[in-house]
């Protein structure tokens, strides 16, 4: 507001002084908003600043210069039946996300960095209580309509009213959006320190709102949708297989973020039923890349000529990304699973040496934190910052957190093994749970502890078994349940399982997918990330520390936190990980050779005819 001296007023007439307002008015405006705005920028970091500064020609990890063509083949595990990803209802075709752009793409080299793809580029307060986003007019549709504000609101509104719930919560700190232009959106979050939020609205995917406003969002769908990716469909035969074929005319190929990637003509997947059949297509010739999971098949099953030959190629990448959690993951909304310290007892019944001698040829590691293997791990007991917020929390978490460092049983023999078990009895006596004729059951109630271990792979059955064997030692019933991919999805939507395993993904810079994990309200919602059923507020405002982290090392300390606070709860019996990829292929691509701390990138990869000519009839035809 601007003061005028009382002199002024004084001697003005009313005309005179209606005419001044106005006209300070007019002048005002403009220099307000010159005052608020901030300097476009072309990538956002959510801390420090971006790797790659304006005007960069291309990511360090590409081939600018890759050439075009050939066609990939790829195999998948299961079947589809939608090509909406979005929604919780069916089974989404694998890649379908290559037929949609995204706000902005992330860089492969750093923890959490976004560079505009459809937005050119992006203004942000210091105190990132907004963003705005400056679209491309060059942006198009495959139809060729331009994407514009009117698609990103609509899309914004969409996801999070029908899309699944990992939106709502994903999305939950927007206050408001707002178009300032046909090309120009806005987006101001609710107040509370959270810097990852601009980088959150960032990743928006934009959907057509002229295709999406005709049809109904919440049902699967095998219409092929209207999309601005780099990909469209050619063609599919649901449940079997499904082509994709490159834009020739893709709007942003020519874009520093997109140069030397996506680079085959052409991309098939063919779905199999079962994964052994899918490595005898690998190795016969009909698919020519799959990343190996399977601890025996990697160290067996490719023993084939073509590999002495160094036609089939086997390659182990380390990776410096994280591995998450992978875990038998216990549904603790479940009242026989309420108890932290039966949950605990459990997990003594897990015998990694042995399960990782004999089956998986000593090729893991113990996982022991659901921040594994990278920097926000917890570790040793709490210290410094990260004891500084967990003395926030006594009396509210479990005190083990202040005075024992985690770990897992481990037994180097069958004698060990006996020692834990006795040491799983002391626990299920003091949760209540006594034996009686060979049967742990619950002192009060006579229940008898009995649970179905449910999984959808096949190839898992081998490890549960003997965990199941083991748990009748301690009088527990255990019953393992193999069901087809899609009833296992379905059921995990629900949350219909007592104990199956889980992979819990992470970041290098974890924020608000962490209140889909952990928090309370995911607990009561169907089709949320928070399988385990975690509900506890002291959780819940460790979640919200780690999200207001101002900088990397109060984000460290913070996760930590929240990672040992986590452990100590006894939600899951740790499994294991290899920091590395695992990648088989048939020696007929061309590739860049900078592998990111995420690892090796198909999509940056091309095909080399000499080398595929090279192959001749190893490679069979589809």
């Amino acid at each position: 507001m601007i003061k005028t001296p009382p002199a002024v007023w004084r001697a003005a007439t009313a005309a005179i002084v209606r005419a001044w307002f106005f006209a300070a008015l007019v002048l005002a405006l403009p220099l307000a908003g010159l005052a608020a705005a901030e300097t476009p920028t072309h990538g956002i970091a959510m801390h420090g600043d971006v790797k790659y500064k304006a005007g960069f020609t291309h990511f360090d990890y590409v081939n600018p210069n890759a050439p075009k063509g050939g066609t990939v083949r790829l195999g998948v595990r299961g079947t589809f039946d939608s090509f909406n990803g979005f929604i919780i209802r069916g089974s989404a075709a694998s890649l379908i996300g290559l037929l949609n752009d995204q706000l902005t793409v992330a860089a492969s080299d750093e923890a959490f960095t976004r560079y505009g793809l459809i937005a050119e580029s992006m203004e942000v307060p210091k105190d990132r209580s907004w963003v705005i986003f400056n679209l491309r007019k060059e942006a198009r549709f495959h139809d060729g309509k331009p994407i514009t504000a009117d698609d990103v609101i609509f899309t914004y509104k969409l996801l999070i009213k029908k899309g699944t719930p990992f939106y709502r919560f994903y999305y939950s700190n927007v206050a408001k959006v707002e178009k300032l232009g046909p090309l120009k959106v806005k987006f101001s979050f609710k107040p509370g320190e959270n810097r990852e939020l601009p980088l959150i609205m960032a990743e928006l995917t934009v959907l057509p709102k002229h295709y999406w406003e005709k049809r109904d969002f919440t049902k699967p769908t095998l219409d092929a949708p209207v999309g601005s990716g780099p990909y469209r469909i050619e063609n599919f035969e649901a449940g079997r297989r499904i082509a994709y074929v490159r834009d020739k005319s893709y709007w942003a190929a020519k874009l520093p973020v997109m140069r030397g990637r996506y680079n085959f003509d052409r991309i098939r997947i063919d779905y199999y039923r079962d994964t052994t059949v899918l490595r005898e297509a690998l190795k016969s010739g009909r698919i020519d890349y799959r990343q190996e999971n399977q601890a025996k098949a990697w160290a067996t099953a490719y023993e084939i000529p073509a590999q002495k030959e160094k036609k089939l190629i086997k390659l182990r990448v380390p990776t410096k990304s994280g591995s998450g959690m992978q875990a038998f993951a216990i549904n603790s909304r479940k009242p026989k699973f309420s108890d932290p310290r039966l949950r605990r007892a459990l997990g003594y019944a897990f015998d990694f040496t042995y399960t990782n001698r004999t089956l998986f040829f000593g090729q893991y590691s113990r996982t022991k934190s659901y921040f594994e293997n990278s920097e926000l791990a917890s570790r040793g007991l709490p210290e410094g910052e990260e004891l500084k917020i967990l003395e926030r929390f006594k009396g509210r978490v479990p005190p083990e957190v202040f005075t024992k460092v985690y770990d897992v049983p481990s037994y180097k023999n069958r004698r060990e093994l006996r020692r834990g078990l006795r040491e799983a009895f002391k626990l299920l006596k003091a949760a209540g749970w006594v034996v009686k004729d060979r049967k742990l059951v619950n002192a009060r109630t006579g229940e008898h502890m009995q649970f179905e271990i449910l999984t959808g792979s096949q190839e898992f059955e081998r490890i549960l078994l003997p965990f199941a064997k083991t748990l009748e030692r301690l009088g527990i019933r255990a019953r393992v349940r193999l069901v087809d991919p899609s009833q296992y999805e379905a059921r995990m939507r629900k949350f219909d399982y007592d104990i199956t395993t889980l992979t819990f993904g992470q970041s290098l810079s974890p924020g608000n997918e962490q209140r889909s994990y952990w928090g309370s309200r995911a607990a009561k919602i169907e089709g949320s990330r928070n399988w385990l059923g975690v509900n506890n507020k002291a959780i819940d405002e460790l979640v919200e520390l780690v999200i207001a982290a101002s900088d990397r090392a109060g984000l460290i300390a913070r996760t930590r936190a929240l990672d040992r606070v986590l452990l100590w709860h006894h939600y899951v019996i740790p499994q294991w990980h290899i920091p590395a990829q695992r990648i088989v292929f048939w020696d007929k691509f061309g590739q860049p050779g900078k592998p990111t701390i995420r690892g090796e990138d198909l999509f940056v990869w091309w095909v080399d005819k000499k080398k595929e000519a090279a192959l001749g009839s190893a490679l069979k035809p589809n």
